[in-house]
């Protein structure tokens, strides 16, 4: 199996899952080289990682040997460089959210649409243990229908987080806890539960933060299927604690949380999964394993390979961010809104 060339951009906070993972899928894949604007980090991740260094995006577009690009900048740096990559034939692992706007999210989608290259999404929850089993459980209709749904996010990030320049502001990171933080849980409720229909929601900063965008949101969902719901999420809940997913189904209900599942049946049946650690939900964003992003890179290059979806893709992450802007109109109108269809 040939190796597939791939280039990094971007050496920020976000690499070093990513690193770790191209490090043990030296088989699969070659790091053709990290694109990284400051001399220090360029430095960091030669002497760390022995990866190809370069400031020179120009660089990975004008190389035909490089297939694929990870892109890990600021979230309003994405249409610019997602479009370049389309032009040069590229395709696009994303770190999410698309953009800051939803209008910037679809255009990207489409350009990428346009030039029929991939575009996958670092939306690795998906990817937990835990999750898949669900996934398969929901599969196989052990719940029966779902009847509700309830998300919680109750996160904690200090305010030196909120300090970093451009950390939750609408011009760098087009929100706070919803599109940087919750969007995980969210995507993965959504892959699980199908699309939600409507919403009536409220999204505040709160007491505990000194910042631009929403650090608090309590919403109530009605998904296309019937089924009623919530979503509590913050970055306000000292120390942080491990995120929630509740599903009740007419024959039964099941719990995800964090790395844990617990499955009861009406039929007397149990099973339990994992445990519920806190991962990455308290001070400490990176304080996670890396084994998700592997499985997501993984799938990723399986996908440029067969030719088939990557998962999660562009159209799931515009799915998910619609549902947050949706709620964060809602709190503005302070009346029920639908979900449009992205």
């Amino acid at each position: 199996m040939s190796r597939i060339r791939i280039a990094v951009i971007g050496a920020g906070m976000a690499f070093e899952p990513h690193a770790r993972s191209l490090q043990d899928l030296t088989q699969e894949a070659e790091v053709a080289c990290v694109v990284a604007r400051s001399l220090p980090a360029r430095e960091t991740v030669q002497s760390r990682y022995g990866f190809p260094v370069t400031e020179s995006v120009e660089q990975v577009w004008q190389d035909p040997s490089i297939k694929a690009v990870i892109i890990l900048t600021p979230p309003n740096t994405h249409l610019e460089l997602v479009r370049a990559a389309a032009e040069a034939g590229k395709h696009v692992l994303l770190e999410k959210p698309l953009d800051v706007s939803l209008d910037k999210a679809r255009a990207l989608v489409a350009v990428c649409e346009q030039k029929q290259i991939m575009l996958g999404i670092v939306l690795q929850h998906r990817f937990r243990q835990a999750a898949l089993a669900l996934r398969q459980a929901l599969h196989d209709g052990e719940l029966g229908n779902l009847v509700s749904v309830s998300v919680q996010i109750p996160w904690w990030r200090p305010q030196a987080y909120y300090d970093v320049p451009g950390r939750g502001s609408r011009e760098r990171d087009g929100g706070g806890v919803l599109l940087t933080q919750a969007i995980h849980t969210m995507d993965l409720a959504l892959s699980l539960a199908g699309e939600v229909e409507s919403v009536y929601a409220h999204a505040v900063t709160s007491a505990v933060h000194r910042m631009e965008t929403e650090d608090l949101v309590a919403a109530v969902l009605r998904f296309r299927s019937g089924a009623i719901g919530s979503l509590h999420a913050t970055t306000a809940c000292y120390p942080g604690f491990a995120e929630q997913i509740r599903l009740i189904g007419t024959r039964g209900s099941a719990c995800l949380e964090g790395d844990s599942l617990q499955i009861r049946l009406m039929d007397g049946a149990q099973r339990d999964i994992g445990a519920p650690t806190v991962l990455g939900g308290g001070a400490d964003p990176m304080a996670f394993s890396h084994a998700n992003h592997l499985e997501l890179i993984r799938g990723f290059l399986a996908a440029i390979r067969t030719g088939s979806n990557p998962m999660p893709d562009g159209r799931d992450a515009l799915r998910v961010q619609c549902l947050i802007q949706s709620i964060l109109d809602s709190s503005a109108a302070g009346r029920p809104l639908p979900v449009p269809g992205h």
